[in-house]
């Protein structure tokens, strides 16, 4: 992959909205603050493709990056964020609920939870949400790089019991700083691409 043209092609609030050249759509989900701007901008090696907040909650559409005319990056609003209002909040969960529901053209979810923490009530109902639907999920533990290597088991564990991992799902340790885990996922996309 290049990343010689990476741009974004959309920013939708409604399914007619959405790109309708039916490439391989890879979404980004996770709770706010979790790193998902980092996470993109690492993967197609750009510093500022996804504006990355001081400030959690800040994604209120779905964004379409069309990365070389080949498939599109997808990031959501974050969930579990307290200083959103619960109509925002209720809107922003339909928006992506629909699309996660609904869209064919979504090949799989990179979930993204932080390394440091166990994963939150959140990110298991997100997790359980996506079994339920049968969408192939990949989580992505993110901020690796801040767990000591003494950590790092103690933590897996706690992550893979925690979201009850099915067999066929794969969790990759993510790091933007040390760039961990971007040719694994970067390879998890590629296959997907060509085989279609």
């Amino acid at each position: 992959m290049n990343f010689d043209d990476v741009d974004l092609t959309i920013s939708a609030v409604r399914r007619s909205q959405y790109p309708d050249d039916n490439l391989p759509e890879f979404v980004m989900l996770g709770r706010s603050n979790v790193g998902k701007s980092s996470f993109m901008n690492t993967l197609v090696n750009r510093k500022n493709l996804a504006r990355i907040s001081s400030k959690p909650g800040k994604t209120s559409t779905i964004n379409f990056y069309n990365v070389d005319k080949k498939f599109y990056l997808v990031d959501v609003p974050g969930y579990g964020y307290a200083d959103t209002s619960k109509e925002e909040i209720r809107k922003f969960g339909l928006m992506v609920e629909e699309y996660l529901e609904k869209r064919e053209t979504l090949k799989r979810v990179f979930l993204l939870i932080d390394f440091r923490h166990k994963p939150t009530n959140d990110d298991v109902i997100m997790y359980n949400f996506l079994k339920y639907y049968q969408i192939p999920v990949t989580i992505v533990a993110t901020k690796a790089d801040k767990v000591s290597s003494k950590e790092k088991e103690k933590n897996l564990k706690i992550a893979k019991e925690t979201l009850d991992i099915v067999v066929g799902d794969n969790l990759v340790l993510f790091s933007s700083i040390s760039k961990l885990g971007r040719e694994e996922v970067l390879t998890i996309i590629q296959n997907i691409v060509n085989s279609k």
